[in-house]
């Protein structure tokens, strides 16, 4: 069974920077892509942030230049780093990993962390 562990959040002040951090458990053979989105009252799922297992990049428009993503693929986990956070950046925050269980599995499924709360206010 696998899981994705949050962590990481809070509240913080504008300007402020937080990082979070998601790791994936359980019995698992290859993790394609892993990433972060997000959820604000009212609104739908964004992406914020994904990175293959490559390396390669991919950022929201109201995140690039101020979040950055990283992942250790030897501990299955993903990181992001938030700068010059802004009150519109308050939302819960899931972490993503498209994993294979098995060799003969051909494609990935979609995993979801439970969601951690960012809040940005003063």
């Amino acid at each position: 069974q696998v899981q994705l562990v949050e962590s990481g959040g809070g509240l913080v002040q504008p300007g402020g920077s937080l990082s979070l951090s998601c790791a994936a458990s359980g019995i698992i053979f290859s993790i394609n892509a892993m990433g972060w989105y997000r959820q604000a009252p009212g609104k739908q799922r964004e992406l914020v942030a994904a990175i293959t297992s490559g390396g390669s990049t991919n950022y929201g428009d109201s995140v690039e230049g101020r979040f950055t993503i990283s992942r250790d693929n030897a501990k299955n986990t993903v990181y992001l780093q938030m700068n010059s956070l802004k009150p519109e950046d308050t939302a819960v925050y899931y972490c993503h990993a498209a994993i294979r269980l098995a060799s003969f599995q051909r494609r990935p499924r979609d995993y979801w962390g439970q969601g951690t709360q960012v809040t940005v206010s003063s």
